[in-house]
């Protein structure tokens, strides 16, 4: 079989103010065959896409807000959808430093085939044991979120007690790890979905786990943080930050990573909008009273940090610090033509751990 000259591409046909639409006139994507791929130049490299990382951040990118209020390039009507990474093989090369057959990462995009420059693309080194899709993963963007955002964002040490939202999912489960087995805190309290997930996230290291869908939450939350934390990391925003900040210490650092609570809500363009339902922060006098810090942060602003992280997760990994397997990551063999299906799990809390897509 020789070399392809087209790719199939899932483009954005239409912003959606609420949950995205998967079919019908309103459909958020569209899905296009037969796409020209051009011809190689010196320097590029043509790539397989073999599996998507699946990010909640992808659903801010195609808000309908204005875009000077974006901490990344929209994406816009008739662009191919963006994502983080793509793991991907280069079936053709003329790039001197990657050869035909290496794996890269590369932000591809919702698309088979791809021509990009090589420039800043490096193969990804084997690591014995461990499956190389951690590198969307664990040594991608969940595991580089996660170290810094506790030690860079929320100065975390071992004297503190921290609270993790989204434990189960990808960057909170690996944020678990991270502030026990790395940092040494001296508790770390997870929240999660249901109790086979907290099960899980307790053998992570959690010392404990509440149970957001339980109707004993609030309690067992306020049990599990008596005399009160130094450390909430973020990733859900909504109600369960609200709660959080009557439980963090005078001088609590809030590490505020993401916000899924509200990601599909729809969002008026001021309050007291006719069509706004984001949940909102009633607490706010926490954070006067208790001098409490609120930091967000976006990874991409310190790539130059990337390479110390990955040394540091990967040493990690071979001293048995970090436990990987294939519990950490979720993968869902999909069509191309079911792409966007797959990266609604996110939002229904159907993973466990990072959520793939591998196309098969």
């Amino acid at each position: 079989m020789g070399l392809p000259t087209t790719t199939s591409q899932w483009v954005l046909a239409k912003k959606p103010t609420e949950h995205v639409v998967l079919s019908g006139p309103d459909a958020t994507w569209t899905l296009k065959h037969d796409v020209p791929l051009p011809q190689l130049k010196d320097g590029e490299v043509l790539l397989q896409t073999l599996y998507l990382s699946n990010d909640p951040a992808q659903r801010t990118w195609i808000f309908d807000v204005d875009p000077e209020r974006l901490y990344a390039p929209p994406v816009n009507i008739g662009d191919v959808m963006r994502t983080t990474r793509n793991l991907c093989k280069v079936l053709d090369s003329k790039a001197e430093k990657l050869p035909t057959g290496s794996l890269v990462n590369a932000s591809l995009g919702w698309t088979q085939y791809g021509v990009i420059d090589a420039k800043g693309l490096l193969p990804l080194q084997e690591i014995p044991g461990l499956s190389i899709v951690h590198y969307l993963g664990a040594f991608g963007g969940v595991g580089l979120t996660a170290l810094h955002g506790l030690t860079e964002i929320g100065h975390t040490t071992k004297d503190d007690a921290v609270v993790i939202s989204g434990a189960a999912g990808g960057t909170g489960s690996m944020a678990v790890q991270v502030a026990k087995h790395l940092i040494g805190c001296k508790k770390v309290i997870g929240i999660a979905g249901g109790k086979e997930k907290c099960k899980w996230v307790e053998s992570l290291g959690a010392d404990v786990c509440v149970d957001y869908k339980s109707s004993a939450f609030v309690e067992d939350l306020k049990k599990a943080t008596d005399g009160f934390v130094e450390v909430y990391f973020d990733n859900v925003g909504g109600s369960i930050l609200d709660l959080m900040l009557t439980r963090l210490k005078k001088y609590g650092r809030v590490i505020a990573c993401g916000t899924i609570a509200n990601y599909n809500a729809a969002a008026g363009k001021n309050f007291g909008a006719e069509k706004d339902n984001r949940e909102r922060i009633g607490n706010w006098f926490e954070i006067i009273s208790s001098r409490l810090e609120i930091k967000g942060f976006i990874l991409s602003d310190r790539m130059d940090l990337f390479p110390g992280y990955i040394k540091t997760l990967v040493q990690a990994v071979k001293d048995g610090k970090l436990k990987l397997g294939d519990e950490n990551n979720t993968i869902v063999d999909t069509k191309f033509e079911e792409i966007p299906k797959t990266w609604t799990l996110l939002f229904e809390g159907a993973n466990k751990g990072k959520l793939l897509t591998k196309l098969v």
